[in-house]
């Protein structure tokens, strides 16, 4: 079976592996199952290290994120383990957290399967709170309404599919305008999830009578993605309008009273976020700044960007970007920035017309995120590195920032390791930042074992990150690199660029190259290296296993994309066009046959071992690209490496606690054995004294 690309023809062996629903397909991944539980099953310390690795992330840290403040409230998602999934709190102050009040728990309303909460959103005066949750097999997204107070639900919820949009409330808290698909029967089946649109709901008024108010913005709005939000003195509304995942964006505005939107600012204008501010929009532009420069826009009707004033030039820092980054916001008397340094964070200050107010405080070597308004001259932001848990900060322009009572505690001392940046110098002699978090001490004599991930697309930042799954690697003598590559956002738009489209091909290379420096510093060697990364990350896990099968001893590709030729046929994968281009282009697809993962397994080669993960019913990266890339690396290796396949019925990454630990827990088993890591419980070593 085969295509014809251009005058090339490109055959292959497994393309009915894409058929999930076939009997030969079930039965092969039954098969496949039944292998990989086996070989998981027999390895003699298993059972101790799916032990460890739940004892780690049962006792993962109490968390808040999400953070909102609406009337006298404020509003957040918990993770408080043993809970399986996130719950939405309300309380009364961010200093005090003893009236703190569960207001929606999916574990207590698990009426149709397991459900997650995906956003939320209050309104304006505190008393409503909009709640999307979607099921793991579906990921849609319903939105439901509840009283802040009673948490009772109000009204009908909005089932046609909101789980990747979003909302924004009226000023007077008496309806929103929200995200939907449309109904069924309006679009082919092969459109179900494509044509977001834009509409208003008046609270107490059945679906039917909503009025569909924004559709069809882009050229091509079957890709488009809107983000919501609302102006403070409730006089505004604003979409931020995506065209896939390739950075291209539109902004409109409409006055709540008034009855249209109009263009605020266009895709070539570079406007890559925006924020509401007193009586004007901000405006994050990357025209003809790659860094970012901020525009003030007065707010009336009709006003474009060619209205707006630059107030903050660009700078040798980056502003930080990305659909679902908070990288800019505005009170009544401060604008603040959050800036970008290869993965590492601060915060700018500016009054409202420009003038720099001085930087606020952030923990060394941290990622800052949620940087949110919350009233007045306040905002808040949480802060957490590697061996720091995650917590929130609140500042004005009246105080210095100070830690509120959403600090995360943990009986995990991570304290102890050591984290530090060096630098490598990639193929074409770019330097490309690389983070090492190992136990102190290490050795540089070629006998440490090495992870290395990466993940190098969509302008995405590998940020510090607190994560109690790393504990089991480093407590064996493990160190955890990271190599933030292009492809990411840790040096602004250029460096996203240089790693995407045609230019992917540097991903690749920066990577391996980080892979060699951990050799030639002889921190570790080939035989006791290992790569992981997920989703585009597992793309480039593939790419390394195709280009360079010495390079490692073990790969580990989570919910992977390994056929670059027919990604953009999935559902999800005509987003994925700005990111990784078309095969209908001549040129991008010499580039993407080039480096395409399945396409490149040579038979005969000597290949490392292998995990690949994969979800059911993942919408993002179909389950075909795992299982397609397992039965051609096993046909092909000469080698006597397992080549091994998990897949689980859920999506994109695991949906419950409990899937998160049996997973970590085999890619460790998996890791341990391949790389002759004499796994040794180490139960209570790592936990702070009393």
């Amino acid at each position: 079976m085969g295509s014809t690309y251009h005058g090339v023809t490109v055959t292959e062996d497994y393309r009915w592996l894409e058929d999930a629903r076939s009997d030969q397909t079930r039965s092969w991944t039954k098969a496949q199952d039944r292998r990989t539980r086996s070989y998981l099953e027999n390895l003699p310390f298993r059972d101790a290290v799916r032990q460890r690795v739940a004892e780690v992330l049962m006792t993962e840290p109490v968390r808040y994120d999400a953070l909102r403040h609406a009337g006298s409230a404020y509003f957040a998602l918990k993770r408080q383990p043993p809970k399986r999934q996130p719950f939405l709190v309300v309380l009364s102050d961010l200093d005090d957290l003893s009236d703190e009040r569960v207001l929606v728990d999916p574990g207590e309303i698990d009426d149709s399967g397991p459900a997650t909460i995906d956003w939320h959103q209050p309104s304006p005066d505190g008393s409503l709170v909009a709640v999307s949750l979607s099921t793991p097999d579906t990921q849609d997204g319903t939105v439901h309404v509840y009283q802040a107070t009673s948490g009772e639900l109000t009204g009908a919820p909005v089932t046609l599919g909101t789980a990747f949009g979003s909302l924004a409330w009226a000023g007077d808290s008496s309806g929103f305008w929200y995200t939907r698909y449309q109904s069924p029967g309006e679009r082919p089946d092969g459109d179900v999830g494509f044509y977001q649109e834009v509409w208003y709901h008046p609270l107490g008024d059945a679906l039917e009578e909503d009025r569909r108010e924004l559709a069809g913005v882009f050229a091509d709005n079957r890709i488009a993605e809107n983000f919501l939000s609302a102006s403070p003195d409730g006089h505004w509304v604003m979409d931020r309008v995506q065209k896939g995942d390739g950075g291209h964006w539109q902004v409109f505005v409409r006055a709540q009273a008034g009855d249209d939107w109009w263009l605020a600012a266009d895709v070539n204008d570079k406007v890559t976020y925006a924020a509401f501010g007193p009586n004007a929009l901000y405006l994050l532009s990357r025209l003809g700044a790659p860094h970012g420069k901020i525009l003030r826009l007065p707010l009336r009707a009709g006003a474009t960007v060619a209205h707006a004033a630059e107030v903050v030039p660009e700078a040798d820092m980056t502003i930080e970007g990305g659909a679902l980054a908070s990288p800019l916001a505005v009170t009544d008397r401060w604008l603040w920035l959050l800036d970008m340094d290869a993965g590492w964070s601060s915060l700018r200050r500016f009054d409202l017309h420009g003038t720099p107010a001085g930087p606020a405080e952030v923990p060394p070597g941290s990622a800052v995120d949620g940087l949110v308004r919350l009233d007045g001259n306040e905002v808040a932001y949480a802060t957490e590195s590697f061996t720091e848990p995650r917590s929130w900060w609140r500042a004005s322009s009246q105080s210095a920032p100070r830690l509120t009572a959403l600090r995360t505690r943990t009986p995990l001392d991570f304290s102890r390791f050591e984290v530090g940046r060096e630098f490598v110098t990639a193929k074409d002699g770019t330097q490309v930042p690389v983070t090492l978090i190992a136990p102190p001490g290490t050795p540089r004599n070629a006998t440490a074992p090495a992870l290395l991930t990466g993940y190098g697309g969509y302008g995405i930042s590998l940020k510090p990150r607190f994560d109690p799954g790393w504990l089991p690697w480093l407590e064996q003598g493990g160190v955890v690199a990271v190599a933030h590559t292009r492809g990411g956002g840790e040096y602004g738009e250029h460096w996203h660029h240089a790693g995407r489209l045609a230019a992917k091909q540097n991903v690749f290379d920066d990577f391996a190259c980080c892979a060699r420096f951990l050799i030639e510093s002889h921190l570790t060697t080939s035989e006791r290296l290992a790569i992981l990364g997920g989703s585009n990350g597992g793309l480039l896990m593939g790419a390394t296993l195709t280009q360079h099968p010495g390079l490692a001893r073990a790969v580990v590709a989570m919910v992977p994309v390994m056929d670059m030729l027919r990604v953009e046929l999935d559902p999800n994968g005509t987003f994925n066009v700005g990111e990784y281009g078309t095969v209908n282009d001549p040129e991008l697809f010499q580039a993407m046959r080039a480096y395409s993962p399945y396409h490149n397994v040579k038979d005969g080669r000597a290949y490392p071992a292998v995990l690949l993960t994969a979800g059911e019913s993942d919408p993002f990266a179909k389950a075909y690209h795992a299982k397609k890339m397992a039965a051609r690396l096993q046909a092909a290796t000469s080698s006597s490496q397992p080549v091994l396949l998990r897949v689980r019925p859920g999506g994109h990454g695991p949906g419950s606690l409990d899937e998160r630990v049996s997973e970590l827990a085999d890619i460790y088993a998996f890791l341990f054995d391949r790389l002759s890591i004499d796994y040794r419980p180490t139960a209570d070593r790592h936990l702070k004294k009393d």
